[in-house]
């Protein structure tokens, strides 16, 4: 089944410490048309303002796209955390446990979860701190984010929480958000693609770049015309802007035009790794073949 859907909401996320995030931007691409629109605010986002809005505000017929990772690794092990008796089954069972841990923290952040006695063990920290259940190397992986190398990405675990262009923290503090959404949203594949009303899948900004003719080592766009050229691959009319732009808005703008442009294909809600027990525990990446 695929929807038909008329809005379509990108947002690229942040793990990062504080109340108001810049890294934090949220872009929409309508149906009918036109360029991709930022949707921005004076401070920017704070993880509370993006839940509200996606609990209370969010279009019936709107596809969400979140850059985040929506689950941990499962599958290589049969469990997120092998060995701790507080392992979740699935994937709500690992939001809400996430959530508890962290029900002290402020922001929706996830500091509490990844300094826990036991939770810290799978975790590759700052300071040198690794775990000693991480797994070493490159840590583990998910299905989808395999999926993603063998398109030329180069994912990063979402039990490494070092480096900038680590993805753990806005994972975890993502999860924190879709625990709290309480089924108001269903979250794709976790949840089956419902008949009507919004949903959130997970998005990979680096995936919409490269549909935009961009390599998988230069996803990143800083110019207005960089980008007018990436949207013009997408089929989008252009901004027409000139000068430098921050990229955490063209990830959001690209990836909004992208998903306009590929919600419809039925290959991308059926890939080929996405099983039954993959889409409860591990969830997948949209776009992801």
């Amino acid at each position: 089944m695929v929807r038909d859907f008329e809005h379509f909401i990108a947002v690229d996320w942040s793990g990062a410490q504080g109340e108001w995030h810049r890294a934090i931007t949220m872009a929409v691409a309508h149906r009918d048309g036109g360029p991709p629109v930022l949707v921005e605010r004076r401070k920017g986002w704070s993880r509370e303002e993006v839940l509200a809005v996606l609990r209370d505000e969010m279009p019936d017929n709107a596809l969400v796209g979140l850059d985040l990772g929506i689950a941990l690794p499962f599958a290589d092990h049969g469990a997120f955390f092998p060995g701790w008796e507080r392992s979740p089954a699935d994937a709500k069972a690992l939001w809400a446990l996430i959530d508890s841990i962290c029900e002290g923290d402020p922001h929706l952040s996830a500091s509490s979860f990844v300094d826990h006695p036991q939770a810290s063990a799978y975790f590759r920290r700052h300071g040198g701190r690794e775990g000693a259940r991480f797994g070493g190397g490159r840590g583990r992986f998910r299905v989808a984010e395999s999926a993603q190398a063998l398109m030329g990405c180069k994912p990063y675990s979402n039990f490494n929480l070092v480096g900038a262009a680590q993805v753990g923290k806005s994972s975890l503090t993502g999860m924190r958000v879709l625990h709290r959404l309480e089924g108001k949203v269903p979250v794709w594949p976790i949840d089956p693609l419902p008949l009507d009303g919004p949903v959130i899948v997970e998005i990979y900004t680096a995936l919409a770049a490269m549909a935009a003719g961009r390599s998988a080592s230069r996803s990143k766009i800083r110019s207005w015309e960089e980008l007018d050229a990436g949207l013009a691959h997408l089929g989008s009319p252009p901004l027409g802007r000139s000068g430098g732009v921050d990229d955490h808005a063209t990830d959001a703008l690209v990836s909004a035009a992208w998903l306009r442009k590929v919600a419809g294909d039925v290959a991308l809600w059926s890939p080929a790794g996405l099983t039954p027990l993959i889409a409860r525990t591990e969830g997948w990446t949209f776009g992801a073949a």
